[in-house]
């Protein structure tokens, strides 16, 4: 299980530290692909196959459903680790993120999430939870 939220940044190569706690659960290497709200999203191989098997229970005669599937696996990259325990992030996807150079990376039970600081630390992120949302969250998810 991923957990944790690491600063970090990019390099002018377009590589990133993974920290070392999450390297060690990802093994010889990642897959990297497009997340939700603007992130991109870290799996292991093992967790990246788990998805595409859900992925492939999606019924191909919904056209949303196909546009989903076909972002999420065209913006997927796999990535193998350098000595330094870095990985590249593609043009592409370090443009969806509206990467620049800092980063926020956090632990998000099965996938790393990695964002942009300048759009995590925004005021008006509104993936955040806010304290006073915490009890409703806890009664709505059964806690």
């Amino acid at each position: 299980m991923f957990m944790g939220t690491y600063n970090n940044s990019i390099d002018a190569k377009n590589r990133m530290i993974v920290p070392a706690k999450h390297r060690a659960q990802l093994g010889d290497g990642c897959i990297i692909t497009i997340g939700m709200e603007g992130c991109l999203c870290i799996y292991s191989k093992e967790d990246w196959e788990k998805q595409a098997e859900k992925m492939g229970g999606i019924p191909e005669a919904d056209l949303e459903a196909r546009k989903f599937v076909r972002a999420v696996f065209s913006n997927a990259e796999e990535c193998s680790f350098d000595k330094q325990g870095r990985i590249i992030i593609p043009e592409n996807l370090k443009a969806f993120a509206h990467i620049d150079r800092e980063l926020v990376t956090m632990g998000v039970k099965t996938k790393i999430e990695v964002w942009a600081k300048e759009v995590w630390d925004a005021p008006d992120n509104s993936d955040k939870i806010e304290p006073d949302k915490w009890a409703e969250a806890l009664l709505k998810y059964g806690f």
